[in-house]
């Protein structure tokens, strides 16, 4: 199949934005529990209504500081509420929000706010105030840098408080106008690209963009958006999946927490107790690669992976027609003894998971709904706001990112490459109209995906087109097959796969560093043996050699890995090697690693 077209759900007329349904839920729904924000340990209430005029106090502050309709604002900061209370407050004044990753170093944040022109910024800490005030003298535009965090401990005289002192002289009815006055198709949000090579792109997101991608969530999720049931935010609301699904949260009557430590995720999933999360690949293959290193490192590894083999084996045999007599009754053993538990670190009422950003290995997926949490995977770009296909409750196929959402078309071009047409496909990239044009042709967005779809819709996709490696021989490998497959080893925390020009494929390996010291323990080594002392230990690359094996059976033989090295250190965003919603920056890690690729071929 070449094409496939999701019909929309409920079009978006030309007068909706974004916040008519915070005043919508406030009149009908005033008492419904929109958030639980995180004060002082305990999960606190915030009703619709509650929101809605915090929402409007803190607009009112941006009238009266003189923040004109259409105006940027910086927003940087970790994921709390009160990302989601200013998101709202900076709509409601007619103005437009800019994100910014808190990890961005200082020239990022340059780059970014002064090609979007803000006016404004608000911060959460101080090291990100002195981060900002670094740059901003060279901002011509910016007049207002806020601080979400204030100076005292308890955030008292932080952002919200003042920018709601601020606008206690501005009328209601001001905020209201300009709020009514702001059309679908009117700026929402500019999003920067990561920039896995060369600087960030700004992607201009409507109100129709975003619109039409939240109808199109919950159009997707009928069981899991359903009002009141929960959802605990722990991505980057600077990423574009984690703010789509926050704001169809608030569309869909959900209660929605917010956490940016991640140290404490376990505790606080057991605490809000949420009925779905929102994850990217990397925070499953952390879940699984902590409960089998625990189990390892207890004296239970054979019984897990016991479960583990019994998991994807019941997932499978789901796809097969069904599992048999003996596999059932092995699985509820292991529902037992294992998967309760894992289910329990997920708060105990979790019933699904929705998975974007990166492929999702199908082993893990496997794993995932044999346990019992089904892991719906999707696919999409910030220039689809989010999600442009995605696996459903009613229509799962692992292994796939779904079918297009509804509203939305999928086209494969005659070289494989994904295009996209729809409401959810963004409007331009900011000040780039070279970059613009060359994103679209015939009105399909040019994703630079490459991918196929099979008899029934189901988008796979199979790499990246300018990370197709085309071997000495000729040969076009697709390094995403082999790294996914790589990364779902739990001794496994990074890889990249090289071979561009070269006789044969290699790959550049790190180490998980919360795996590896029960893998050490297992064999009777120090858990604390440095990764410099490992990177040529016979047994160290037999366990490495077995994962690349693995994954090698994915591929042709031309396409294989024949060798490897493995690295004494992981790669971090604080080294450039990874962008803040953790992809590859290919280019940054060759240079870096340039002598380790050069001893693979030498």
């Amino acid at each position: 199949m070449r094409e496939f077209s999701a019909p929309p759900t409920t079009p978006v007329s030309e007068d909706e934005n974004l916040t008519d349904v915070v005043w919508a839920n406030a009149e009908r729904f005033g008492s419904t529990v929109s958030f639980r924000r995180r004060v002082e340990g305990t999960w606190v209430d915030v009703t619709a209504a509650d929101f809605a005029a915090q929402v409007l106090a803190v607009a009112r502050g941006f009238v009266a500081a003189g923040l004109r309709p259409g105006d940027r604002i910086g927003l940087m900061s970790r994921t709390r509420y009160e990302w989601s209370l200013l998101d709202f407050a900076i709509w409601a004044a007619g103005c437009v929000t800019v994100p910014v990753y808190e990890t961005s170093s200082a020239d990022q944040v340059e780059w970014i706010l002064g090609d979007s022109g803000a006016r404004a910024v608000i911060v959460e800490t101080e090291q990100q105030r002195a981060e900002v005030d670094e740059v901003v003298g060279r901002l011509a535009e910016v007049s207002h840098v806020w601080q979400i965090d204030g100076p005292t401990s308890d955030g008292a005289a932080g952002a919200v408080d003042e920018l709601t002192a601020l606008g206690t002289d501005v009328d209601d009815r001001e905020v209201h106008r300009r709020r009514r006055a702001v059309r679908a198709d009117d700026m929402a949000t500019l999003i920067y690209t990561s920039g896995t090579t060369g600087r960030p792109k700004g992607c201009v997101l409507t109100h129709r963009n975003l619109l039409a991608e939240v109808r199109a969530d919950v159009d997707a999720f009928p069981q899991l958006m359903r009002p009141g049931n929960s959802m605990l935010m722990f991505l980057p609301m600077a990423h574009v999946l984690a703010r789509a699904i926050a704001i169809s949260c608030v569309y869909a009557r959900i209660t929605l927490g917010h956490t940016g430590d991640v140290r404490n995720l376990v505790a606080d999933l057991r605490s809000f107790r949420p009925t779905f999360v929102l994850a990217v690949p990397r925070v499953f293959e952390k879940v699984y690669n902590t409960a089998k290193q625990r189990a390892h490192a207890t004296g239970k590894g054979r019984i897990f992976d016991a479960a583990e083999e019994t998991a994807i084996a019941h997932s499978r045999a789901r796809d097969t027609g069904g599992p048999s007599l003996p596999l059932r009754l092995r699985h509820l053993l292991f529902d037992k003894l294992v998967y309760g538990r894992l289910r329990a670190a997920l708060g105990g009422r979790c019933a699904a998971a929705v998975s974007g950003g990166a492929p999702l290995g199908e082993r893990l997926a496997h794993f995932f709904r044999g346990v019992g949490v089904p892991v719906l995977e999707g696919y999409g770009l910030t220039e689809t706001t989010a999600a442009a296909a995605v696996n459903v409750e009613r229509a799962s196929r692992i292994g796939t990112v779904g079918r297009p959402v509804a509203g939305t078309s999928v086209r494969i071009a005659d070289d494989g490459e994904v295009l996209v047409r729809g409401d959810v496909v963004f409007r331009e990239y900011w000040n780039n109209p070279e970059a613009t044009a060359e994103s679209f042709s015939d009105g399909w967005f040019h994703t630079g995906d490459l991918g196929s779809l099979d008899e029934d819709g189901f988008l796979r996709i199979t790499g990246r087109k300018k990370e197709i490696i085309v071997t000495a021989g000729g040969k076009n490998v697709a390094p995403a097959v082999l790294e996914d497959a790589l990364r779902a080893h739990p001794l496994i925390s990074q890889c990249m796969v090289v071979g561009d020009k070269k006789p044969f494929v290699g790959a550049l390996i790190t180490l998980d560093p919360e795996f590896l010291p029960s893998w050490l323990a297992d064999r009777g080594r120090p858990r604390d043996t440095p990764v410099t002392d490992l990177v040529d230990d016979p047994e160290l690359r037999a366990a490495v050699q077995e994962a690349v094996d693995e994954a090698n059976r994915a591929v042709s033989r031309a396409e294989r890995i024949k060798q490897f090295r493995i690295l004494p250190a992981d790669f971090t965003e604080a080294t450039g090697e990874l962008t803040p919603s953790m992809k590859l920056r290919r280019g940054r890690v060759a240079e870096n690693h340039a002598t380790e690729i050069e001893a693979i071929y030498s």
